[in-house]
């Protein structure tokens, strides 16, 4: 679709004088070339100006689109490839090798800034970083950006594309383990599990009919059977969980999941400790609220059809207005929109019976864990 024609339209659609126009069009121009446009999930031949002028005339009143175009100029945050790359990037340096510094510098009894100076503090750290195993638990969690970033420090062999480990995969990761290092008897010291967001922590680990659920319960499921953790890991080995993105109330959320997994399993039945990081953390006051935005709350109010309170959107709570789990989040991915997102933001409906019909400035597409 031809853009001048859209950004005319839209310019009627908001009833902007031509100073106004001009100032906006170089905004909109500029953000749409340099990050929106990169959105995954626009349907062909749709890109960022043509979805924003779509969604803004479902709002009745010029006032309202006035709102509605403000939030998304001020508050909307989009993480294109680029920046999603960059986190990916950091991981290794500035959240592994740190780690994996302070339990050498700890081993070793030297300060962690002498860990390079120290031949047997190096020594050591090489030797951690071997035994050091890094898990995808989705595609989200690009391992192949990953191990692409760290070639020649990580070896393939310590890098494992899904969550789900079969035996032989497991004899081939420590056989291959055992071979570079010489050491017939070593075992894995660091577990790192991967993923790109988590913004409830419910994808994570979760308790559903009285049962715990989620990606942490599924691997533990599968390391604790057969007696495959006291083959593969060392007796005090370490759980790291890692996200490129994360909001503090996901931490809280897996921070609490967490200890009353262990006081209903046992301490015995359940990790010795999980360790939560992330390359970017969104804090608390990130999430949009009806007090903090009133009059774009207003509009997530009233523009809403219930017809998206899935099996599993309801997982997280009954009102969706404010994506999954009330999270509140004015956040979209460059592969898709999380669900905890205002459901203003993604939602598509037809508006059945009384219901308004929702559409999508950044369609989602569904996928459930």
């Amino acid at each position: 679709m031809n853009q001048e024609f859209v950004l005319g339209k839209l310019s009627e659609l908001m009833r902007w004088d031509d100073e106004t126009s001009r100032r906006e069009f170089a905004w909109l121009r500029l953000m749409s070339r340099m990050k929106y446009d990169g959105y995954q999930e626009f349907l062909a031949g749709m890109r960022f100006i043509e979805s924003l002028t779509d969604w803004l005339q479902q709002f009745d009143e010029p006032e309202q689109r006035q709102t509605a175009y403000t939030f998304v100029r001020q508050n909307l945050v989009f993480i294109s490839l680029a920046e999603m790359r960059h986190l990916v990037e950091l991981f290794y340096p500035e959240t592994v090798q740190p780690r994996l510094i302070r339990e050498v510098a700890g081993h070793c009894g030297v300060p962690a800034y002498r860990v390079w100076a120290d031949p047997k503090a190096t020594d050591a750290y090489e030797k951690l970083l071997r035994k050091t195993l890094f898990i995808e638990l989705s595609d989200g969690g690009r391992i192949d950006i990953f191990r692409r970033a760290n070639a020649g420090v990580i070896g393939n062999e310590q890098i494992v594309t899904a969550p789900r480990i079969n035996d032989e995969k497991w004899k081939d990761l420590l056989k291959d383990l055992r071979k570079d290092t010489k050491d017939d008897a070593a075992r894995f010291s660091f577990v790192y599990l991967v993923d790109d967001f988590t913004a409830s922590g419910t994808t994570l680990l979760r308790q559903e009919d009285g049962k715990w659920k989620g990606k942490l319960y599924r691997f533990w499921e599968d390391v604790s059977k057969a007696g495959v953790a006291k083959q593969v890991f060392e007796d005090d080995w370490k759980l790291c969980v890692h996200h490129y993105i994360s909001t503090a109330q996901s931490e809280a959320a897996i921070e609490k999941r967490d200890g009353e997994v262990r006081t209903a399993l046992g301490a015995d039945d359940w990790f010795r400790k999980i360790e939560l990081s992330s390359g970017m953390r969104l804090p608390g006051e990130f999430s949009v609220t009806s007090a903090g935005h009133p009059e774009f709350g207003k509009l997530i109010e009233a523009y809403y059809d219930a017809s998206i309170e899935d099996e599993h959107m309801k997982k997280g709570g009954e009102d969706a207005r404010y994506g999954f789990g009330k999270c509140g989040l004015p956040l979209v991915l460059e592969h898709n929109t999380p669900n905890n997102s205002l459901a203003l933001l993604w939602a598509e409906t037809n508006g059945e019976g009384a219901a308004r019909a929702m559409r999508p400035l950044f369609r989602r597409r569904q996928r459930h864990s």
